[in-house]
């Protein structure tokens, strides 16, 4: 049986592969900032896409949306404010959610929904 560490390695890497099929580059994966932590951070278009992935179970009690509330919220706008302040990206933002669910036969499904916050930048 697959442990949550590696359900959500899995799911992240499921998530970065989607992500590049889809025309996006990947600029970090994992990137901390004091206790703030970024799952994978991209850009398509001009746009910069903070990419917060939720891996479940199948059929799991807990919705990814669920998962972002308002302390993660505060937490992936500090995070963000930190790195466009350290690269100085001018352009627009987004916070986009990958909700992945993992499969009994190891398979993965993935919701993808982006601008999840709002008034962060250009929707694709």
């Amino acid at each position: 049986m697959i442990d949550k560490q590696e359900r959500g390695a899995a799911g992240e890497a499921f998530t970065v592969d989607w992500l590049r099929s889809n025309g996006y580059y990947i600029v970090e994966r994992n990137w901390r900032y004091e206790h703030y932590e970024v799952d994978i951070i991209a850009t398509r278009r001009g746009v910069m896409h903070f990419v917060e992935v939720k891996t479940r179970a199948l059929g799991s009690i807990e919705s990814a949306f669920e998962a972002i509330n308002t302390t993660k919220r505060t937490a992936l706008l500090r995070a963000m404010r930190a790195y466009t302040r350290r690269t100085r990206w001018a352009s627009d933002i987004q916070v986009d959610l990958a909700a992945v669910e993992a499969c009994l036969d190891g398979s993965f499904i993935m919701h993808y929904t982006p601008g999840i916050m709002g008034g962060g930048g250009a929707e694709d």
